[in-house]
């Protein structure tokens, strides 16, 4: 049968009989593979190397007759090594991993790869705090997932103004004038904007104040998530 050669990111890994696994692997352009990786969890296998968590590595497979294709070779490009020296770093990358797995179909855009790469690029950078990386992995999913609010004009079509406060309408997905008592400002929304661009986590954790401005926005970015991703 003829082998085909991907860069992958593990995303599940299910024991199967004496020393096999079942991997569930996201790739750049074949979106999920669930490929047998057999004799995987004996002492000497040749293939573990490479299947390992918060790791990017090529991989050779063949398709199988059914969902379930076979691993034949891995060979490790990048272990991002420093996330499991950290328990809460570990335990949010077990979280990233879980998420993108639920929100994503059987055949993700390529975007969604680097995604998650660039998730374990931060994690790895002790300078990039946790809660952003959370915050803004979340803003991303919803950007790949076409659910970008509306961060230029509020509910009546007028541009958002740096001397007005706002509170946000999930049924429109922007924000509307609340004089005196809404709970975002200009800050807020120059760091939404930020959140939601073509922005690695370490831009976001460079800004003055982000992981403030981070810990004050989850909520309304799990908001949407829970409202537009089902999460």
């Amino acid at each position: 049968m003829k082998q085909l050669l991907t860069d992958a990111i593990v995303l599940a890994r299910t024991d199967y009989g004496e020393a096999d696994r079942i991997i569930t692997l996201l790739t750049p352009q074949q979106g999920k593979l669930r490929l047998m990786a057999k004799g995987v969890r004996r002492v000497k296998s040749k293939l573990a190397g490479g299947i390992e968590l918060f790791s990017v590595s090529t991989i050779t497979y063949v398709k199988g007759r059914g969902d379930i294709g076979t691993l034949v070779s891995t060979r490790l490009l990048k272990h991002y090594g420093s996330i499991v020296t950290d328990l809460d770093r570990t335990m949010l990358g077990y979280e990233l991993i879980k998420l993108l797995n639920r929100v994503t179909e059987d055949e993700p855009e390529p975007e969604y790869f680097d995604l998650l790469r660039h998730g374990f690029e931060a994690l790895d950078d002790s300078l990039v705090p946790p809660e952003v990386i959370r915050y803004w992995f979340s803003a991303q999913l919803l950007r790949q997932a076409g659910h970008t609010p509306n961060l230029r004009t509020d509910t009546e079509g007028a541009k958002l103004s740096a001397d007005q406060a706002y509170e946000f309408s999930f049924d429109d997905m922007c924000f509307t004038p609340l004089p005196g008592r809404g709970h975002y400002g200009v800050d807020h929304i120059k760091f939404l904007r930020l959140s939601f661009g073509a922005h690695p986590a370490k831009v976001l954790a460079q800004v003055r104040g982000g992981g403030e401005l981070a810990a004050q926005l989850s909520p309304l970015v799990s908001t949407m998530l829970r409202t537009y991703l089902r999460v």
